[in-house]
């Protein structure tokens, strides 16, 4: 009962201090006389969401389908690049450090490059949003495959287990803790990396309804889309904490979980 009500005073104390904070903000720019095109009061954002909510929902409906896509090549390709890093002493020393290189190179030159290569549609996009995400997705992947404990190793080897039951009994469910992890961090990474395609390729999109707004100085503009990338970001956040929880039930980190749910039994 005690962790319930901590998650519901949480979420209390969470929005009163949003709506005290844009009270200020609705106050502060109309008491100063800032102009709108520099600062526009939340009312302003709202209205402005408002005059054309389908237009907007529908670029963000364009934003989340690109950022889905980029995420999920990158934890495919993330996670099987690496176990072959864990496998293979030749890609560890090859391929783990390409990769660092490449992490290295800020993505935003590289994003002209996918547009020469694979055009102005959805793809560099994808492109962009993976190559962003894949990173902490490999780290965080290559970490928890090698953090199995070695004496359950040795055991499996004595009892001839496989190679193949070794990585997929012992090493990925121990990983999977490390997996998601990362999986948390690459999917606002693939976020950005969406926003960042949509400003290079265009078209559509909140990073396109963002250029199109700045180029005309539409402030309020700005602030929606801003507004719904948050948005975004935190329903994908929450979303892969969901899935977390349900896979990793088992795992010591979750246990909080079941405080929450047995609070919630024992009162009803």
């Amino acid at each position: 009962m005690k962790q319930l009500w901590s998650k519901t005073e949480k979420s209390r104390l969470i929005s009163i201090t949003v709506a005290i904070l844009l009270g200020i903000w609705e106050i502060g720019v109309r008491l100063s006389g800032v102009r709108e095109f520099l600062l526009p009061p939340p009312s302003k954002i709202f209205v402005e969401f408002f005059e054309a909510p389908g237009y907007l929902l529908m670029q963000s409906l364009d934003t989340l389908q690109t950022t889905l896509a980029g995420f999920a090549l990158a934890v495919v390709l993330g996670v099987i690049a690496a176990i072959g890093i864990v496998s293979s002493r030749f890609l560890d020393r090859t391929l783990y450090s390409l990769l660092v290189a490449m992490n290295a190179v800020p993505k935003v030159a590289l994003a002209p490059l996918f547009v020469i290569w694979l055009g102005t549609g959805s793809a560099p996009k994808i492109a962009v949003a993976m190559l962003i995400a894949i990173f902490p997705i490999l780290i965080d992947t290559v970490l928890g495959l090698r953090s199995t404990d070695p004496e359950m190793l040795d055991m499996a080897r004595v009892n001839q287990a496989s190679p193949s039951k070794i990585l997929w009994k012992l090493r990925f469910p121990n990983a999977l803790p490390s997996l998601f992890a990362g999986m948390k961090v690459g999917v606002s990474f693939a976020l950005v990396g969406t926003i960042v395609g949509e400003f290079v390729a265009g078209g559509s999109g909140l990073g396109h309804v963002i250029l199109v707004a700045q180029g005309s100085f539409d402030t309020p503009t700005v602030f929606v889309a801003l507004a719904l990338l948050c948005f975004l970001g935190v329903v994908l956040f929450k979303a892969i904490e969901l899935i977390e929880a349900r896979m990793l039930s088992w795992h010591a980190s979750q246990r909080h979980h079941f405080v929450a749910t047995a609070s919630v039994s024992g009162t009803s």
